[in-house]
């Protein structure tokens, strides 16, 4: 079988397509044919070595992967050969908290991913796949997607008729509003682009601010909102945003920081954090619990994942160098 290795961490030029000898499923373990693979701005970040977490190399890049299994290990129970599933981001997480020794196991580092035409996992770190999905749109929900879910359902609390603001239009920010869109809330996008701007309002935001030309773009979110500011806000931006987030959220209201899109480098004044009450939590993906009730809500509304372009196997590279250019709207996948 063919699979791709990242051995150096110099971006795209670091993948190399190898042959291998094909995974067995040992106890508890199932082989997945993996038809699809979706990427992340994560993934482009383990590519250059800017990570926070240290990943060894040579590694298996990619956490999204989906296909069918084609074989079961000793004492498996949940699977058969045939069925249809999609992997868990974090393969330790099942179920509770997050804990340390959980972050060990994130596909695609510290441990080999899903960029592989059969990858070996435990049986209980899949989720099935919903039969109106095709194997390119669950490709693109372990990450992204269960992380928009974790911030503003599991942790979030989401409610109809909250305000919910998404800042552009990446694999998160596009989930999250769709997530708000599910349970009634109102959704600001924010957005340097013109085009990307009807984007949005096509698939469901009920503002758009395009920071081109509203680079303050807090100001606007608290004119929208009658001077209160946001129940919720999705911060993928890092420090650059962080700032701007606090102005613009609610007293009592929850910032999730999942992202550092815009840089790490910042000095930020917590005061605002005290004096507005707000809550400001860290959303590290989640878990197949998570997972599990996230698909319930897909199965249930048919969500639909936005996709913007979807590459054949052997253009890996020409696909990492697409997300490196920001063109995209949405989610990049890999037919395997």
């Amino acid at each position: 079988m063919r699979q791709y290795e990242l051995r150096t961490q110099t971006g795209p030029a670091g993948l190399h397509m190898v042959a291998t000898e094909p995974p067995v499923a040992q106890s508890g373990q199932v082989v997945v044919r993996i038809r699809a693979a979706s990427l992340n701005y994560r993934d482009l970040m383990i590519a250059h070595g800017w990570h926070g977490r240290r990943v060894a190399t040579p590694r298996i890049p990619l956490s999204d992967g989906a296909g069918e299994v084609i074989a079961v290990g000793p004492g498996v129970a949940r699977w058969r050969v045939g069925d249809r599933v999609v992997a868990n981001f974090y393969q330790s997480w099942i179920s509770g908290e997050l804990r340390a020794e959980k972050l060990d196991a994130a596909l695609g580092g510290p441990i080999d991913g899903v960029l592989s035409e059969q990858v070996a996992f435990a049986e209980n770190a899949l989720v099935r796949v919903p039969d109106f999905m095709t194997f390119e749109d669950a490709a693109t929900l372990p990450c992204a997607a269960l992380t928009a879910w974790n911030a503003l359902v599991e942790q979030g609390r989401l409610r109809a008729g909250d305000t919910v603001v998404v800042q552009g239009t990446g694999g998160v920010s596009m989930f999250a509003l769709q997530i708000a869109n599910l349970f009634g809330a109102r959704v600001i996008a924010t957005t340097r682009s013109a085009s990307k701007a009807l984007k949005l309002r096509q698939i469901g935001a009920d503002l758009v601010i395009e920071t081109a030309t509203t680079p303050d773009w807090e100001r606007a979110v608290l004119s929208a909102t009658g001077g209160e500011g946001a129940d919720h806000i999705v911060d993928v931006g890092g420090a650059s945003t962080f700032e701007r987030s606090l102005k613009a959220v609610r007293v009592g209201g929850r910032i999730s920081l999942i992202g550092w899109l815009a840089g790490s480098d910042a000095q930020v004044n917590p005061f605002p954090v005290a004096l507005k009450g707000i809550a400001v939590q860290g959303v590290d993906v989640g878990s197949v619990e998570m997972f599990e009730s996230f698909m319930r809500a897909v199965t249930r509304n048919r969500l639909q994942p936005v996709i913007d372009r979807v590459f054949l196997f052997g253009e890996a590279p020409a696909a990492y160098e697409y997300l490196a250019s920001g063109k995209h709207f949405g989610k990049i996948v890999i037919a395997v």
